[in-house]
């Protein structure tokens, strides 16, 4: 039972970290390209707490002795870098609903997270990562609000199963 908590501990962390780094170079694109000053600074803060985010699931990483993985490393820099690159031409919806998506689905990688810590008594890790889930829900919080009387949200609801 403890064997296969901690081998999906890991799985989990070893995603999240990956996915902060994609996230991070997302939203620097992200930033960069929106013209409000509000909802430029709201997803520079938003870039800050993934990298934040990425340093603490390092942290756990090492205490259970796992590495990265590297090919999910390098793809997912590719992804973040690309992203970035696509708010400047996707316009301004797009990046917003889908960062706001991606967060409901993080918000949840942390409360699994925190239930396998947990299971291991590493009730520190279960603290960070519960943190974790709260501030990701924050994140998609902001991005709900971003979009929330957009025309197409509607129609990307009903595809896409987020609103």
């Amino acid at each position: 039972m403890e064997k296969t908590a901690r081998k999906k501990l890991i799985r989990i962390l070893q995603s999240a970290y990956s996915g902060e780094l994609a996230a991070a170079f997302a939203y620097r694109g992200h930033w960069k390209s929106v013209k409000d000053a509000k909802e430029k600074e709201g997803i520079k803060q938003i870039e800050a707490e993934e990298w934040e985010h990425r340093e603490c699931v390092s942290k756990w990483l090492g205490e259970l002795r796992a590495e990265p993985n590297k090919i999910r490393e390098t793809l997912f820099w590719t992804i973040g870098k690309t992203l970035g690159i696509l708010c400047f031409i996707s316009g301004w919806f797009l990046p917003m609903y889908f960062a706001g998506r991606l967060e409901s689905q993080n918000t949840q990688e942390y409360k699994d997270a925190a239930e396998f810590a947990e299971r291991l008594h590493m009730d520190d890790c279960v603290k960070d990562m519960l943190q974790m889930s709260a501030k990701e829900l924050e994140h998609e919080r902001f991005f709900s609000r971003m979009v929330t009387h957009h025309d197409l949200l509607p129609l990307m609801k009903w595809i896409f199963k987020w609103s």
